[in-house]
């Protein structure tokens, strides 16, 4: 549980420096946009208020909230389930990435009302017109390496 809750503070703090610094600091909210290496990396500003990609986005104050009651309950759920299990250290790390991600955005949608997200890659004449921030990266990440890594503790191990 230790692995999962440093990661979990490492990226919760490291995602709302990095929006602090970006969207206030270098006043990307109001700029709009930032270009850092085009066209590999930009920094766009995009207030998110539905799920991935804007699914789900409105302005209504209870899809927010709503959205907010989502990411809480499947952070309380990680936590129990790894809580429960005998995981490897990869699968807390995995677990840890995750439940700091989903707070980074939950923090953002309690302040701003919508998740910042900012970063924005394209390549090879596609434009990319989604924006992401480390929340996102940190959420997507800890998901797929726990579909891959959360089997017993041990290589040998077989769970019931």
């Amino acid at each position: 549980m230790r692995i999962l809750a440093i990661t979990a503070a490492v990226i919760f703090a490291l995602d709302q420096l990095l929006k602090l610094v970006v969207v206030q600091v270098m006043d990307l909210a109001n700029r709009g946009e930032i270009d850092v290496l085009p066209p590999f990396l930009n920094l766009r500003m995009a207030w998110n208020r539905g799920v991935n990609f804007g699914l789900l986005s409105s302005n209504a104050d209870v899809t927010r909230w709503a959205l907010i009651f989502v990411a809480l309950v499947i952070t309380f759920w990680v936590i129990w389930w790894v809580r429960r299990e005998t995981m490897r250290p990869i699968a807390l790390v995995s677990a840890g990435l995750l439940v700091g991600g989903a707070l980074g955005n939950v923090i953002d949608r309690i302040i701003y009302g919508a998740v910042a997200d900012f970063l924005n890659m394209s390549c090879c004449g596609w434009r990319n017109p989604w924006s992401f921030n480390l929340a996102d990266v940190a959420i997507f990440a800890g998901a797929i390496g726990l579909a891959l890594f959360s089997g017993a503790g041990k290589s040998g191990d077989k769970t019931p």
